[in-house]
């Protein structure tokens, strides 16, 4: 091999997003005497951080609680605990944050391409080279450290490994899974994965009518007569799938309930049956002489109000308002209280923002050293973590990142 494509170094970081970024200048800012290198396989590194928060980098949360992450790496919140709290990590950056009123931290410019700059500036001024379009293929161990092959004949000779590669979610952003794949065909144990912070679908047949309606609520999640858990917030329907963050921070249950999970959709969770039973009544005397068709439009917009009248009467919308009987306003009322999908599967990766599922917590140690593999430590999304929406991704990214960063480069210090 061409001495030009070997690349050396003390620890190499496989992986450019927010977790290895963070791996990178924590290994850089515990031990400045190593050369520690990021290998992306994009053409550029931090690609999917500019995605988040809609482009406004939802950092992490003030709220943070092991209730927010789900997985089987059991001590997330001991690792966050045991690195430097997010806000003060990025003023040590020159990004100055702030949060709203739900604990969301954002940066003051409400930019995902101010962090990033920042980011990429204390790479530079810690001497931390970035190689691009690197794509690895395989990990080989060998008795004196790593070597790590890419997809077009380059390899990096390393110490430790930081892999940091991310995991299904999102491919356009260079997370595909095969880094995942490459360490199962190493032996190592992975748990079931599946798109999470995601979209769930339902049959396309129930939601005729519905595509591009908003609606605000509460929706639960249930399997047989067992509640699950409920998230409040905007619902949105589409052509296939029912979104919203309060539907995203439900879908990483698709995967332990696949083929048994419902959605309830509660439109009017601030009132009581009895109270929304009494509304109807009342605009039903009002609108006697109008068409079933406008018995709701002004409680909701025109095709979610005409959507629940002709689910729950079943018959033409163009009978008048004052032929309907006091069951079919039960019937109405009950079903804008409960609203029942039946969840068919969960969105593409392609519109998934994290994984669920991934490198099993088993396979690491308490300092996310692998314990099959102990010159290799792995940070972020290929693990076996997700987290609600809200920032707590990022949050697990950057603090796992910096685990894995200062524990490698401890580790080094002591050969």
């Amino acid at each position: 091999m061409k001495l030009e494509n070997v690349i050396k170094a003390d620890i190499a970081v496989i992986g450019g997003g927010a977790a290895g970024i963070s791996a990178a200048i924590e290994a850089k800012k515990t031990a400045p005497e190593l050369k520690v290198v990021i290998a992306e396989r994009l053409d550029r590194t931090g690609k999917k951080i500019l995605s988040t928060g809609n482009g406004r980098c939802n950092l992490s949360n003030r709220n943070l609680t092991r209730e927010a992450y789900h997985g089987s790496v059991s001590n997330v919140m001991d690792i966050i605990s045991k690195t430097q709290k997010t806000e003060d990590y990025f003023r040590s950056l020159g990004v100055l944050c702030v949060a709203d009123e739900a604990g969301r931290i954002y940066p003051y410019s409400r930019s995902a391409n101010s962090v990033l700059s920042a980011l990429r500036m204390k790479l530079k001024t810690e001497n931390i080279p970035e190689i691009c379009g690197f794509e690895a293929v395989s990990i080989e161990r060998r008795k004196n450290g790593i070597t790590v092959l890419s997809a077009d004949g380059r390899q990096i000779n390393c110490r430790k490994l930081i892999a940091a590669c991310g995991g299904y979610a999102s491919p356009a952003n260079g997370t595909d899974g095969k880094a995942i794949k490459m360490f199962r065909d190493m032996g190592v144990k992975t748990e079931k994965i599946c798109p999470a912070i995601a979209p769930l679908r339902v049959s396309q047949e129930e939601l005729k009518g519905l595509k591009g309606v908003r609606v605000h609520g509460r929706v639960t999640a249930f399997s047989g007569n067992t509640v699950l858990a409920e998230e409040s917030g905007e619902i949105q329907f589409t052509e296939n799938a029912i979104s919203g963050i309060c539907v995203f921070n439900l879908a990483w249950l698709f995967s332990e309930y696949e083929g048994k999970l419902s959605l309830s959709a509660d439109l009017m969770p601030e009132m009581s049956l009895k109270q929304i039973e009494r509304i109807i009544e009342e605009t039903a005397e009002k609108r006697a002489l109008f068409t079933l068709e406008e018995l709701l439009n002004g409680i909701f917009v025109k095709n979610l109000a005409v959507y629940i009248v002709k689910k729950a009467v079943r018959r033409p919308l163009n009978d008048l308002i004052s032929t309907l009987t006091k069951n079919e306003i039960s019937e109405i009322a009950f079903l804008i209280k409960s609203m029942t999908f039946k969840v068919t599967g969960c969105s593409s990766w392609q519109n998934a923002q994290v994984t669920s599922g991934g490198i099993a917590g088993s396979e690491v140690d308490e300092n996310l050293c692998m314990k099959k593999f102990c010159d290799i430590y792995l940070a972020g999304e290929i693990l076996d973590v997700d987290g609600l929406c809200g920032g707590y991704n990022l949050e697990w990214a950057w603090s796992s990142g910096m685990m894995a960063g200062r524990c490698s480069a401890k580790e080094l210090c002591k050969t």
